[in-house]
């Protein structure tokens, strides 16, 4: 079992705080936590494991035990890689809390069949809800569409945009820049955007173990873009802190966003930060 390195504080931190809008919890990885200010508290992504050394290996702390997280409404999943799906992150929080698990068929293929979280955890199957592009999900005080991603490594990636009294989310999951970006830029006003970013490196392949020059999230130039056409007030750049050979510094994107209307801001965050929408 995956043990947190820093305790219970980020659970009851998520648990006391009283935001006005919209908090939202760094959890490392592409995982976050947004709570509203009914209360309503959702995760995204969240991923505690240690991953697959030595071909991939975490490079930070493990922020919380899921076991320890008391309160959730829902968690959302963005596509069907393990770091993004993962029982031993996820099942422990539908268990203790009876949240709801949103996610696109591929990614409830792996809760199923592939590691068949009901053998191992008390989760009711009206718990488990398939959703795709197009859906609008309402969960306590976020009404959540379920948008397109472009993600070539994944076989269904959605994103989701989150929506609570005039705020609003967009998390893209491992997406790359995508033609349908455009038309949420103008469908939506989105107050803060979360994009992977990361560099190239050589990572050993699933099964050769041999190095390959691995490519899995936005870099410079394409987060950019993508934020630019979703025309991001606020980007949140994601993903660049957690597997050793792809990390990267975010504060890079200051030079590469100047010359764009959009993102207006860039809000560069580390593993535990809160910011607020």
């Amino acid at each position: 079992m995956t043990r947190s390195d820093w305790g219970d504080w980020l659970p009851r931190a998520v648990e006391s705080a009283d935001p006005d809008g919209i908090a939202i919890w760094y959890l490392g990885c592409n995982g976050f936590v947004l709570k509203a200010s009914d209360g309503t508290t959702v995760y995204v992504d969240p991923y505690v494991g240690l991953g697959d050394p030595p071909r991939t290996v975490r490079m930070i702390p493990v922020p919380f035990d899921p076991t320890d997280v008391a309160e959730a409404d829902a968690v959302f999943a963005t596509h069907e890689h393990t770091d993004h799906v993962h029982g031993p992150s996820q099942a422990p929080i539908l268990e203790g809390t009876g949240a709801d698990f949103y996610a696109p068929d591929d990614s409830l293929a792996v809760a199923f069949d592939d590691e068949d979280w009901q053998a191992d955890y008390d989760i009711a199957d009206g718990q488990f809800h398939e959703v795709t592009e197009g859906d609008t999900v309402e969960v306590g005080g976020f009404t959540v569409h379920v948008e397109p991603a472009h993600d070539p490594d994944a076989t269904h990636p959605v994103s989701y945009v989150f929506e609570h009294e005039g705020r609003t989310v967009f998390h893209g999951g491992d997406t790359k820049p995508s033609d349908e970006f455009a038309r949420l830029g103008s469908e939506y006003d989105i107050d803060l955007g979360i994009l992977a970013f990361g560099t190239v490196g050589n990572i050993p392949d699933k099964e050769t173990r041999e190095p390959v020059r691995t490519r899995w999230y936005n870099d410079e130039n394409q987060v950019v873009e993508a934020a630019s056409d979703l025309q991001l007030d606020r980007l949140l750049p994601s993903h660049w802190d957690m597997w050793k050979g792809l990390t990267s510094d975010p504060k890079v994107l200051h030079h590469h966003a100047r010359s764009f209307a959009y993102p207006a801001n860039l809000d560069i965050v580390e593993i535990g930060d809160r910011v607020d929408v």
